[in-house]
């Protein structure tokens, strides 16, 4: 159902109703605001709101949730608005809650090692409070300055450390949501251990706002690592990688396994703000980091590392030995997404099992190379957990309108081979719009039904971001 065609009333007559749930001025209906609010990072869809609403309590977010199902008016959550598989995007009247007023830590618990928060929340802002109170929040990527912890829920974000800390989900201790029907619920209550039936928490991660509203999350918070220490390493091709995974792992805890291409790093390099690892040119690298608590650790990852250029797997290589140079060296890795940005890439965010990743890489490249040997391929990702980002960017030639078409066809050969390998067409991104219509590939028919049953229990008027995840 289109919830946003089955109105009985104007436009006007239900944003003026609309006003009476919230604080004055917190409804815009302006065409900068409708833009602005209307869209996330991705580039696809033409932003289309009726309107946007800013609660600041979570009765003004069960008011809306109620007043949109009896009039029939869909709702899309807004967060930081960086998500890349347009889960935030509205495009078809729908009534935008934009959560940027919801923005507080309500509480810091030190025993517990919980912080309750709103959604609205920014993950930096998270992890500059752990930071000051001697612990951490281990979920890092580059948008952590301006994404919302609201947002990492619904799409389950991961990173750059899931391979020591996990993803999002591993630090959602408790919520509070208001469910499509407009119901207050309260998940898990913190609780480490709880043995009580279904964990509907975990339905709210990653749900990307189809089920409901996250209105409070208490995150976990870590120990602070110490001496955090990154090595960049040259390999001679991308099969020594998963070599020099495995030699690092046997003999350190690592906090991150990345890699990238030699041509990311060039478009890194062409910004000229951040200096050169090494001379060596190398046609991939893999950047590792480590807490180097003791003298005999740090020793340990130079030996890992002569045993690597020993065995011919690594040509040249780097250890960061102040804070500065870990911040340069992680800059190579986490610069590479803005670089590329200005190309008008088409991204894809995808995974398979780690062991399978050599394969699967070269067999994309292998397909894409195939039938459009003009697009310039330039990958990196969490190579450590198995999630590679494949990013093409868009030949000089080439309208934007003709290379996202191109780009059309490529989508399909690439989640064949992810359906062939038993991967996931969305690691850590989301499904959205961008790839709802190609759930399939990693979802068979039999759950795809059960995942819309669940969406029908907790949203049954179809008011919570339609569109997203499953095609009205």
């Amino acid at each position: 159902m289109n919830c946003s065609r089955v109105l009985s009333m104007t436009h006007p007559a239900l944003i003026d109703e609309l006003k009476t749930l919230v604080e004055p001025g917190k409804v815009l209906a302006d065409a900068d605001s409708l833009e602005f609010y209307g869209k996330d990072h991705t580039k696809h869809f033409a932003p289309a709101p009726m309107a946007i609403v800013f609660p600041k309590t979570t009765e003004q977010v069960q008011a809306i949730v109620r007043w949109a199902n009896e009039r029939k008016v869909a709702l899309v959550p807004s967060g930081g608005r960086t998500g890349l598989s347009a889960a935030a995007v509205a495009s078809n009247g729908e009534v935008v809650v934009a959560f940027d007023y919801m923005n507080q830590v309500l509480e810091l618990n030190l025993t517990d090692r919980t912080a309750v928060c709103q959604p609205g929340v920014v993950t930096k802002q998270l992890q500059h409070l752990a930071e000051e109170n001697g612990l951490y929040y281990p979920v890092d990527f580059a948008s952590s300055g301006s994404s919302h912890i609201g947002g990492n829920i619904g799409t389950n974000a991961g990173g750059i450390k899931v391979i020591r800390y996990g993803m999002t989900r591993n630090w959602v201790a408790g919520m509070k949501v208001v469910t499509g029907k407009g119901d207050i619920l309260e998940l898990n209550k913190d609780l480490i251990k709880n043995a009580t039936g279904y964990d509907m928490r975990q339905l709210f991660i990653g749900a990307e706002g189809t089920l409901g509203f996250v209105v409070e999350a208490t995150m976990r918070l870590d120990r602070a690592p110490k001496n955090l220490t990154a090595m960049v390493l040259g390999t001679t091709d991308f099969n020594a990688i998963m070599p020099v995974l495995h030699a690092f792992q046997s003999k350190l805890d690592l906090t991150a396994f990345e890699f990238f291409s030699d041509k990311a790093l060039a478009k890194v390099m062409a910004r000229g703000d951040v200096p050169s690892p090494f001379a060596t040119e190398c046609p991939f690298y893999a950047l590792l980091e480590f807490e180097a608590t003791t003298e005999e650790v740090a020793n340990h990852a130079l030996e890992t590392f002569e045993h690597c250029v020993e065995q011919g797997w690594v040509l040249d290589g780097v250890m960061s030995q102040s804070e500065q140079q870990l911040q340069n060296l992680w800059k190579l890795r986490e610069f590479i997404s803005e670089t590329i940005s200005h190309f008008t890439p088409y991204k894809n965010d995808i995974s398979v099992t780690v062991s399978k990743v050599p394969a699967f890489l070269a067999d994309v490249d292998a397909i894409v190379g195939q039938h459009y040997p003009d697009f310039e391929i330039v990958w990196f990702g969490h190579i450590g957990d198995g999630n590679l980002h494949l990013n093409i960017l868009k030949p000089e030639n080439l309208s934007k309108d003709e290379f996202f078409a191109k780009c059309a066809t490529v989508n399909k050969w690439v989640f064949e081979i992810v359906q062939r390998y038993n991967g996931s067409i969305s690691a850590e991104h989301g499904v959205g719009m961008t790839k709802r219509d190609y759930l399939e590939y990693s979802r068979s028919a039999v759950e795809i039904e059960y995942m819309k049953a669940v969406k029908a229990v907790f949203d049954p008027n179809g008011i919570m971001n339609p569109g997203k995840i499953f095609a009205v």
